[in-house]
């Protein structure tokens, strides 16, 4: 979530950066910003009068009565009544100005550093870094490989891995529909040896902390971490009614006179938004709640009555909603939120292997074949917490882990700098490794390391606070920032020793970093 006094302090910082994304008009973005902003505001500043005359009423009505003016005591009552309803009807314009704000603040991308360069799309990007070189003869075998024929016609990781008997994408299929892959036998062992072999790198040699976490989370979680609202249709969600809530909910109704229909009005809207504020925090399925509770103040019979609650069960905001993760980096950077640690502890480097659900919209007919665009994965994700000053020397560190990976596996590579248009919705410096792909010709991205600056930290609510010194005795909380990467993406890692490692006679070649994984297996196949 953005900070509202920032855009209010610098708008043209804000316009400028956003200007920077694909599909922005930061100027635009500012000024709608702002006018809903000036919108709260009119609304607070009129339930703020209100309060005050009705306060002030309030102690004449005492006097008024003290002395046994009934008239005027009458009138005064009056007058309070009015500034009660005008508070009520400026704090619920007050609450959907919020609403309408917030939710527009929530739905933009992060602000660009200044050294991303300018970009529309991946042709903006920048190389970076390039190991082993950026020429690929026709039969490249990596530098470390020397047994072996070469290659004249590299085979596709899929053919590879069908031939062997190992990989069995219609068994899948049969199972769970496309995208899913069931790995038998050598490959199987190969990817959990990879998993490993990553884990110990960063655990051993690179100072993470291994973690395990919960690969359900909830709403507020994956709106922590960038996930919701925009990306909501590239999750996997699991809901669980809850009956006891159901039950809550309808005796609340009932006792207000809701369920009859010669009582109107009879249910406060601020007890509602509450009780719906401790079911949910996601903002669209608050707001199908207050289209449900609109609808049931007009229900004039029991029947329309019970077809709305039908309704609101049917929409999800009566149940406890669950996420599979995306990624750990939801579980992990979550760890911290609605936290103040302290400096002392900074930076925490935390790195978990799990399998990652993505439904992955809008990519039909991209990599459907093959393992490269899974609906399930595996991946080992790298999170990093840190005091805003060292973020940027921890991006590269971070990016180092990653690439250690691949130069230990001996797995050509290049490390791209993103453009702005390029970067993901909660970054504000991304660098992608893109590892060589030889049935391709080309480089495939194979782990992304992004710094979220202090974008996540305030949308979890998630600071550090200094140890007192002479300087500052009570120094206040402040934002940490968030970093994450991947090191690396497991399924891709597997595909890429596949195709560099690939023997003409069709069997696989185990890199010599994982031997020791594999039991002393030197060839699969």
């Amino acid at each position: 979530m953005h900070d509202i006094r920032a855009i209010r302090e610098t708008p043209e910082t804000y316009a400028k950066a956003w200007s920077r994304r694909p599909s922005l008009d930061g100027k635009a973005v500012v000024a709608e910003i702002l006018a809903l902003d000036a919108e709260v505001r009119k609304h607070l500043l009129a339930k703020e009068a209100a309060e005050a005359s009705r306060n002030a009423k309030s102690k004449e009505i005492g006097k008024a009565k003290a002395s046994k003016d009934e008239a005027l005591a009458a009138s005064l009552m009056a007058e309070v009544a009015s500034a009660k309803a005008t508070i009520e009807e400026a704090g619920k314009l007050e609450a959907e100005a919020v609403s309408r704000r917030d939710d527009m603040l929530a739905r933009l991308p992060n602000l660009p550093f200044d050294d991303v360069p300018d970009g529309a799309d991946e042709h903006g990007n920048i190389v970076k870094r390039v190991w082993d070189g950026t020429q690929r003869e026709e039969g490249y075998k990596p530098s470390g490989l020397k047994s072996g024929a070469k290659i004249n016609q590299p085979k596709d990781h899929a053919d590879l891995g069908e031939a062997l008997k190992m990989m069995d994408f219609e068994a899948a299929a049969r199972m769970s529909g496309a995208r899913f892959v069931v790995l038998k036998g050598q490959l199987a062992r190969l990817e959990r040896a990879l998993t490993q072999f990553m884990l110990d790198i960063q655990t051993g040699e690179n100072g993470y902390s291994e973690t395990a976490v919960p690969l359900l989370v909830r709403d507020s979680a994956l709106f922590g971490t960038g996930q919701l609202p925009k990306f909501r249709e590239d999750q996997f969600k699991a809901s669980l009614v809850q009956e006891t809530k159901f039950a809550e909910l309808y005796d609340l109704f009932g006792s207000r006179g809701l369920l009859d229909p010669t009582i109107e009005d009879a249910i406060d809207e601020q007890v509602f938004q509450i009780r719906m504020g401790t079911l949910t925090t996601d903002p669209e399925v608050r707001r199908l709640a207050l289209e449900t509770f609109s609808e049931l103040q007009e229900s004039k019979r029991r029947r329309m009555a019970a077809e709305v609650m039908v309704k609101a069960i049917n929409r999800g905001f009566l149940t406890d909603n669950f996420w599979l993760i995306p990624t750990a980096e939801v579980s992990l950077t979550n760890i911290i939120r609605e936290q103040i640690t302290d400096a002392a502890d900074l930076p925490m480097r935390m790195t978990a292997a799990t399998p990652c659900f993505r439904s992955e919209a809008g990519s039909a007919g991209r990599d459907t074949k093959g393992m490269i665009r899974m609906h399930q994965f595996i991946k080992v994700e790298l999170v990093s917490i840190t005091k805003p000053e060292d973020s940027a020397a921890e991006h590269e560190r971070m990016t180092r882990c990653a690439e250690g990976i691949l130069e230990r596996l001996e797995l050509p590579y290049r490390t791209m700098m993103l453009c702005a248009g390029d970067m993901g919705f909660g970054a504000r410096k991304t660098y992608d490794l893109e590892v060589w792909l030889p049935s391709q010709n080309t480089y495939r991205e194979i782990s992304s390391c992004s710094n979220c600056g202090d974008f996540q930290a305030r949308r979890m609510d998630a600071r550090y606070r200094e140890a007192p010194s002479g300087d500052n005795p009570k120094p206040k909380p402040e934002f940490v920032h968030t970093l994450n990467g991947s090191g690396l993406a497991v399924g891709r890692t597997l595909v890429a020793v596949l195709e560099n490692y690939q023997e003409a006679d069709g069997r696989i070649r185990v890199p010599k970093a994982l031997v020791p994984y594999m039991g002393g297996l030197e060839v699969i196949g």
